[in-house]
């Protein structure tokens, strides 16, 4: 492999949205540093499955039923 061509691969510490920490290996930062996230697994409504509602005032969905309401489907 060539040299000097790979980003240096360290130590850093991540702290989720709750406080919690843990320690990974990344290239992000130098060795040391601290990765505050303000958006994590714990409190994001795409993986926590909350407040997603299907709001449509006249648009794609009702555009499409409209479209397609005669086929009998």
């Amino acid at each position: 492999m060539k040299k000097s061509i790979h980003p240096d691969y360290h130590t850093i510490t991540v702290v989720m949205t709750n406080g919690s920490s843990y320690q990974t290996r990344s290239t992000w930062g130098s060795e040391g540093d601290t990765l505050n996230l303000d958006i994590d697994p714990t409190s994001h409504p795409a993986w926590t499955g909350g407040n997603q509602q299907l709001m449509d005032r006249g648009g794609r969905v009702s555009r499409f039923k409209k479209k397609y309401e005669g086929l009998g489907i």
